[in-house]
């Protein structure tokens, strides 16, 4: 696997290219592609990290694998790059950005202008085979993010970190909620709750307003908020 990785994540993450684990990782992926012509396309594979550099992020979204459909995934989680109709997680997103902020729903559902902002779109596994959601289980990607993530604990303050669905909540024991704001939902595409939410219910989808709780935190600490929608001022 060909790391063509942005140079402050290198730097950040040398140590881990070098691990047996990531080694092994690296010819599986190799092999898979060659056979299976995996999603997303090889240029793009790091694309979250070379579009928001280490030391402008300050928003990070996790999201499961990469859409396993041709011309869908570019690296970004939940970012669709296949026109319309977008998935049901990102109908969702979108639906709560709109309810959020009292704006248009994007039309667009490409989300590098998140990326370009500070918004690191990181999917705990980042390759897929084409049609098999979720076949690069176990294989090491998750390790590699699980360390991606608690250097952004470690040697950042102030981060928003946005946990949605099951395997990203796990991602929350590596997270100092001290140091940075943690939001956890349920996840975008999942059904509700049997007897449906509560008003009290924080993770459901649309009404969890993490988008305007990240402004929020973000102004508070003197950070310029995300443009979450496409209009060119907020």
């Amino acid at each position: 696997m060909n790391v063509e990785i942005e140079s402050s994540w290198k730097e950040q993450l040398a140590n881990e290219f070098e691990e047996t684990y990531f080694k092994e990782l690296s010819d599986f992926v190799d092999g898979e592609y060659k056979q299976n012509k995996c999603f997303p396309l090889e240029k793009d594979l790091f694309n979250a990290f070379n579009l928001c550099p280490f030391h402008k992020v300050k928003v990070v979204i996790i999201g499961q694998d990469p859409y396993p459909g041709k011309g869908q995934a570019h690296g970004l989680s939940f970012s669709f790059d296949g026109g319309k109709p977008f998935p049901r997680s990102l109908n969702y997103i979108f639906k709560e950005i709109s309810d959020d902020f009292k704006t248009p729903i994007p039309t667009n559902g490409n989300l590098t202008r998140w990326a370009e902002q500070g918004v690191l779109l990181l999917n705990t596994i980042l390759t897929v085979c084409p049609g098999d959601s979720n076949s690069h289980k176990g294989k090491g990607w998750e390790q590699f993010t699980t360390a991606v993530i608690k250097r952004l604990n470690d040697e950042c303050e102030g981060l928003v970190f946005m946990l949605w669905g099951v395997e990203a909540r796990k991602k929350g024991s590596l997270i100092d909620a001290d140091k940075h704001l943690v939001l956890e939902a349920r996840h975008p595409a999942a059904s509700p709750p049997k007897g449906g939410y509560t008003d009290q219910d924080e993770g459901k989808w649309p009404g969890c307003k993490h988008f305007s709780k990240a402004n929020e935190y973000l102004c508070e600490r003197g950070k310029s908020p995300i443009n979450w929608y496409e209009t060119k001022e907020l």
